[in-house]
């Protein structure tokens, strides 16, 4: 037994979340993506099936789910759509921040909400001029007798078109701080942000405060640690979801990649006859293998609270990340004329495969920040 295999009770657990996907994922997927909108179906089922933030405590709208059983759940959503993967790990950042950051007023009013999906989350944190740089945006908050008046703009939002509930960091006082807007506030408005190259149906928008206002109460965290702590633990987790998700991502381009060989005959014989088409399948196989890996490893580490965790899902993402996309482009490579139209998933995971080297980090800033840590 290796020391990342799964239990009994994982492997059932897993079983059941791919029956989840094949049956409410896989179908719609494709039209999601084409239509750049999820159903509102699909997202009241997440909420009803207790699997927006599973991670949260049941009377909050989860299931108790450990970090390891998370993971899995994250691979077999990236499996199926990676926009609901995309949903389920913004949901779950928004809800542990104002859990862990809030009041136990802010938790007890928003966090319920969005575990059961009565309302959706974003995560305000990117903004036109500062996206690996967020630490340095511009947007600022100043104090004023009903509350803060929230100026600026932010930028690739995911679900921003959907979202309810937007926690929104910006300077104030010379420091970062993290509010709570609802939509519908006076002030503030999204624009939609369509024509994506992938994760089309993240939904993802611009936010514009114009001398928005929000009460003192709505503040959910002010000082230095508000970035150190608040917003890169959220990013964290978003980070572990992005990985295995891409892990996902490419185990269902194998599995794609693999059924075609076996059915697709060229010069009398099956693909998979071919040896340079069995050299490809080979690297899918053992890259797959070796990202899943890691993030095994990685949540492994976060389940024991281990001091290197941070590390190894930084790791993970970058490893699988990379790994997704290179599978991917295998994908279409393999599916030929096919892998380029509208009838095999192929083409779609290889564009959500590169937005998954960028989301929650670039791959160059993670080469830093790895090394860093390492150093």
């Amino acid at each position: 037994m290796t020391p990342y295999a799964l239990t009994p009770q994982q492997e059932q657990d897993q079983a059941a979340f791919a029956a989840w996907v094949d049956a409410h994922l896989v179908p719609e997927a494709d039209r999601w993506d084409r239509e750049e909108r999820l159903s509102d179906a699909v997202v009241a089922r997440l909420g009803q099936d207790r699997l927006l933030v599973p991670t949260l405590p049941r009377e909050a709208g989860g299931r108790d789910m450990d970090v390891e059983t998370y993971g899995l759940l994250s691979e077999e959503l990236g499996r199926g759509c990676g926009n609901v993967r995309n949903l389920v790990a913004v949901q779950g950042m928004v809800a542990h921040a104002l859990l862990k950051w809030g009041t136990r007023e802010q938790a007890d009013r928003w966090v319920p909400r969005i575990g059961t999906g009565e309302t959706v989350g974003a995560f305000a944190l990117t903004e036109p001029g500062a996206g690996s740089d967020a630490r340095n945006g511009a947007m600022t908050a100043r104090r004023t007798g009903a509350g803060f008046t929230l100026n600026g703009r932010k930028k690739w939002i995911s679900f921003g078109q959907r979202a309810g509930i937007f926690l929104v960091f910006a300077q104030l006082d010379g420091e970062p701080a993290a509010f709570v807007v609802e939509r519908g506030t006076e002030g503030f408005r999204t624009e939609p942000i369509g024509g994506l190259l992938g994760l089309r149906a993240s939904e993802l928008a611009e936010l514009v405060f114009d001398d928005c206002v929000v009460p003192e109460d709505h503040l959910v965290s002010h000082g230095r640690l508000t970035f150190d702590l608040l917003a890169t633990g959220s990013l964290d987790y978003g980070r572990y979801s992005t990985a295995y998700g891409s892990v996902g991502l490419a185990q269902a381009c194998l599995a794609a990649s693999l059924a075609y060989a076996r059915e697709r005959t060229q010069f009398g014989v099956p693909l998979g006859e071919h040896q340079l088409v069995r050299g490809m399948l080979t690297d899918m196989i053992a890259s797959v293998e070796a990202a899943r890996l890691v993030c095994r490893q990685a949540g492994a580490l976060r389940a024991r609270a281990h001091r290197d965790a941070v590390r190894q899902t930084l790791i993970a993402k970058y490893v699988a990340s990379r790994t997704g996309f290179r599978v991917a482009s295998d994908a279409v490579q393999l599916h030929g004329a096919n892998g380029v139209g509208p009838d095999y998933p192929v083409q779609r995971h290889l564009r959500d495969a590169k937005i998954q080297e960028i989301i929650e980090g670039t791959s160059q800033i993670q080469q830093l920040q790895i090394a860093e840590l390492t150093l």
